[in-house]
């Protein structure tokens, strides 16, 4: 089969094959610090690695044969590569040679069959009870938290070892909401891969769609209307904003200050309801497509979004000043789950998990894309670590997309708001990064001669954050989980593909 076409809309070298030996001398690299991983992911007979070196402007994309259902581990040099190499061993049966944990990851033992992707008819495999890993000493015992939690939350389970209330371990056990999302975008049209991608994680349909259809029109080499390209972005603050608001309404509530979580929850309702105004949905799901945007924004959209920032910005203060002026709030969240700056380096988390810990990177900025490239904002970065960092990141970005709405709406310019989309007839590979409200969301995506997806791989920014949660939480105690927990917010479903 012909080497399909490989486009990427960020600036950087199409993806290249190496060998094994280069394969392992990459990884080693990414070990010592060298660069920062960006994306591990498997294809048909082949894995797929995205990295970038701290301060580039490019990103690199490298690809290693998988010969007799093996290729060189990555993680075994790299730990940030771990739990992606679980996961491509359970979605595809490749081995990694030299990988330490040879745990399954999303397999939980209750697929048709295992590796669902490999193509092969092999039953499925009944899995033994996962192993925990062990831990020994004085006066330790084992908190098991979730699956299934209080409330609306997704599952995964939480299992703690503590000594006293002092949390000694955490370990996660996700892949509850696995969704069969790779497969199912093998051999789906665009209309129906768009509609999955927006899918995948119900709080970034925005940041999904957005990334997914960056990633066709590079493949096909298709520039968006202007208007769909600023429009895009107003989504895309308004997501942000209303998450964020909800965030930091919720991670007072953990610290038992209900009364900023109640007006922040008025102020998400309310940017959700101008969502719906303007875009028929409010969470904007189904708005983006390949090409451009099945919605456009009225005049009286306008309007209500512009009020909408007006009325919004000073209460908003307000909530800021009550959280700076309440001691009691304050000895909660400062100092508590901290996130070292060398686990930060180390994983690439994105978002402001890696910014309240020092990493300064934001896709918007540092990869820049349309229409950001002439929008002017600031990047917040914070060195504690802590969840008040993760908190006065959120308060930074709040006022960061208020003023980004204002700057899209006075610079939108008038024009359709969908291009064409011919067919290829050809293979074509893209790839896309954009900025979410957790962080970078990347989206890389194969097509067939006929059009429709050969292989879809969408990576939620929660993949390198997850991990750095068991980090955060040791040495505090059991009652401040929650609040590290949501502080740091992680998707179950995005990461659970």
């Amino acid at each position: 089969m012909a080497e399909p076409r490989r486009k990427t809309t960020i600036q950087g070298s199409p993806r290249r094959h190496i060998d094994a030996k280069a394969w392992i001398e990459r990884s080693a690299a990414l070990g010592r610090g060298e660069g920062e991983l960006m994306a591990l992911f498997a294809d048909t007979d082949c894995v797929h690695m995205v990295v970038r070196a701290a301060g580039d402007k490019e990103l690199e994309q490298l690809t290693v044969a998988v010969e007799g259902g093996r290729y060189p581990s990555v993680g075994n040099r790299h730990a940030p590569a771990i739990r992606l190499e679980r996961a491509i061993r359970d979605l595809f049966g490749y081995e990694p040679d030299g990988l330490g944990d040879v745990r399954p990851w999303l397999d939980h033992g209750a697929w048709e069959r295992a590796a669902p992707l490999s193509g092969g008819k092999r039953a499925a495999v009944k899995q033994k009870d996962y192993a925990f890993l062990p831990v020994e000493g004085e006066g330790l015992h084992q908190i098991p938290v979730g699956p299934v939690h209080a409330g609306i939350i997704e599952p995964g389970h939480f299992r703690f070892t503590a000594n006293g209330e002092a949390v000694v371990r955490l370990e996660q056990r996700l892949g509850y909401v696995h969704k069969g999302i790779e497969g199912l975008m093998a051999g789906a049209t665009l209309d129906r891969a768009t509609t999955l991608v927006g899918r995948v994680s119900g709080d970034s349909t925005v940041a999904y769609a957005y990334a997914f259809a960056h990633a066709i029109e590079a493949a096909l080499e298709i520039e968006p209307p202007a208007r769909a390209v600023h429009i895009r972005a107003l989504m895309a603050e308004i997501e942000r904003l209303a998450n964020h608001l909800g965030d930091f309404g919720a991670i007072c509530n953990d610290a038992s200050f209900v009364l900023i979580h109640a007006h922040c929850g008025i102020l998400r309702e309310e940017v959700l309801a101008a969502a719906d105004f303007c875009f028929g949905h409010r969470m904007m799901r189904d708005c983006i497509v390949p090409g451009g945007l099945t919605v456009d924004l009225s005049k009286d959209g306008a309007t209500r979004i512009r009020a909408l920032v007006e009325e919004l910005a000073p209460r908003f203060r307000e909530l800021v000043a009550l959280y700076d002026g309440t001691p009691s709030l304050l000895d909660r969240t400062v100092t508590t789950g901290v996130v070292a700056p060398e686990l930060a380096r180390r994983f690439a988390p994105g978002g402001y998990v890696g910014r309240a810990a020092g990493r300064n990177f934001d896709v918007r900025r540092d990869l820049a894309y349309a229409p950001y490239d002439t929008l002017s904002f600031k990047v917040p970065i914070y060195h504690a670590g802590d969840v008040d960092a993760r908190l006065r990141v959120r308060i930074d970005e709040i006022e960061a997309s208020l003023s980004l709405i204002l700057q899209i709406l006075d610079s939108l310019p008038r024009s359709k708001i969908e291009a064409v989309i011919a067919p290829a007839n050809e293979a074509r590979e893209g790839m896309a990064l954009v900025e979410g409200f957790r962080g970078d969301v990347l989206v890389w995506v194969r097509l067939a001669v006929d059009g429709t997806i050969a292989r879809c791989h969408p990576r939620d920014p929660s993949w390198f954050q997850w991990p750095l949660l068991e980090a955060a939480v040791e040495n505090n105690i059991v009652a401040d989980f929650p609040l590290c927990n949501k502080s740091f917010n992680c998707s179950y479903s995005g990461h659970d593909l």
